[in-house]
């Protein structure tokens, strides 16, 4: 009986205790959650512009167009109604002029007005005008472009001091971490959303240097360019694309990591251009079925399928077959994050690779080459066309054809479409199977190459594909106009 009145008395003592629990120390074990990040905007607010550009593109009228006579007199309803802002008397098939706007944002990095945002947002623009928070405007000059990363580097001069933006480390974000955004959605300037790292390592087929920061930060239209920012005030990752069906934010945005950004922006400002790391090799990636023929516990990695002849990863002694796991102490957890990890590395210097060979670990030193941005990415697999077709091309190998269960072992396999281009427009798509250009069969690279050489200079080409199952010819027009 005395023992059981000590147990009650101890039961007692113990919810006593969690009760008298002050509500500081309560706060400290719940979860690490924000009460404001007003703060934060507040300081980080100034660092954040609007970008709107502008350019003259001919659009070419429908037989079935309408057309207004004296349209001047028009009410501007009914031209933002119908979309076409200046009407003239035109014939059908006549070819007319109209000024197109796009919106985007950009974040300071620098107290003399070097300016981040997205390719995409100031490509092919011929006036790029910035407004800061304070509605200041200022007209802006391209330092430099990188089409495969979407970034860019633009420059407002200035008499005054800006605030900017200071660099974070991308490498450090958490899945969970808090992020902030900041943007112009939708024209709305100033605008801020806030949400948590949903993923990292993203790849979503929009060029080859992919290795997004994935969040559920609201990003809408007009947001591109804009800044993700930590906890910490320290920017971590360039908004420039969402997953969406309609146009808005279904919750999932994708943002350059800002470790490749900034590798990316110092290079256009000291070259105007980026030089990229070349290791070599063609690779895949590896599947749950090739993970267990290798003797993995899980699949990860880059399957290396073939070496390019005197190559870096030839000259290092890396062989067909190889499983990269491991570059400069980084997992590669797929096969998509290593080309930005090779682009990324500095010409001439040394990169340590972890292999599985055979099932064994073994270590192998790279001396990393230069890119030729007209030749092979880094990665070493793919071909980037020169005549602004929008088409990235890859040799496809009796390995690469049984990965992606496809019947062809040659040929060329459609690693990347860009969008509004001649190879989208054809509706070419990631996955298909070039078998001929202008009726000539190519098995190789080398024979895509000569085929393509030998097309006449402002004719359209004719591709014969396989989709699935199915072949089909597609025809790519070299004078499509882009939006």
């Amino acid at each position: 009986m005395r023992k059981n009145r000590v147990l009650i008395i101890a039961v007692l003592v113990l919810i006593a205790g969690f009760f008298a629990v002050s509500p500081t120390q309560k706060a400290k074990a719940a979860p690490d959650l924000p009460d404001s990040f007003a703060d934060l905007v507040e300081k980080l607010g100034p660092t954040v512009v609007n970008i709107y550009t502008t350019q003259v593109v001919k659009l070419k009228n429908s037989p079935n167009e309408f057309f207004f006579h004296g349209d001047n007199e028009l009410p501007d309803l009914f031209k933002r109604f119908f979309g076409l802002p200046g009407f003239e008397n035109r014939a059908p098939g006549q070819r007319r002029e109209m000024k197109k706007t796009s919106l985007g944002s950009g974040v300071i990095i620098s107290s003399d007005g070097y300016i981040i945002t997205n390719n995409h947002v100031v490509q092919d623009a011929e006036e790029i005008h910035v407004r800061s928070s304070d509605h200041e405007e200022y007209l802006a000059k391209i330092v430099g472009r990188d089409p495969k990363t979407d970034v860019a580097l633009i420059k407002i001069e200035t008499d005054r001091s800006l605030p900017y933006a200071e660099f974070g480390d991308s490498d450090k974000l958490r899945v969970g971490n808090w992020v902030i955004a900041i943007g112009n959605p939708f024209g709305f300037e100033q605008t801020v959303t806030a949400g948590i790292v949903s993923g990292k390592g993203r790849s979503i087929g929009h060029g080859p240097y992919e290795n997004f920061i994935q969040t559920d930060a609201s990003i809408n239209p007009g947001n591109s360019g804009g800044p993700l920012f930590n906890r910490a005030g320290k920017m971590v990752g360039i908004n420039t694309a969402i997953f969406s069906r309609s146009g808005g934010n279904m919750g999932i945005g994708f943002a350059i990591p800002i470790n490749m950004a900034n590798n990316v922006v110092s290079q256009l400002k000291e070259h105007g251009k980026v030089i990229r790391g070349w290791l070599g090799v063609l690779i895949q990636n590896v599947t749950p079925d090739l993970a267990d023929q290798f003797g993995l516990d899980r699949p990860i990695g880059a399957l290396v399928g073939e070496i390019s002849e005197d190559g870096p990863a030839d000259k290092a002694g890396l062989k067909p077959g190889d499983i990269i796991i491991k570059y400069q102490g980084r997992e590669v957890v797929q096969m998509s994050l290593l080309p930005s990890m090779v682009a990324q590395t500095t010409v001439g210097s040394d990169a340590e690779l972890i292999v599985i060979r055979e099932g064994k670990e073994k270590k192998i030193t790279v001396t990393i080459g230069k890119l030729k941005e007209d030749g092979v990415v880094a990665g070493g697999s793919e071909s980037k066309l020169g005549q602004n077709l929008g088409l990235t091309v890859q040799e496809l190998t009796p390995e690469l054809a049984k990965s992606m269960k496809l019947d062809e072992s040659t040929g060329l396999l459609v690693a990347d479409v860009e969008p509004n281009t001649p190879a989208s427009e054809a509706g070419l798509r990631r996955g298909d199977v070039i078998l001929e250009v202008d009726r000539t069969p190519v098995e190789d690279m080398k024979g895509f190459n000569k085929a393509m050489g030998n097309a006449k200079e402002n004719s359209n080409i004719l591709f014969l594909i396989r989709r699935d199952v199915f072949t089909r010819f597609v025809v790519l027009k070299k004078d499509f106009p882009k939006p």
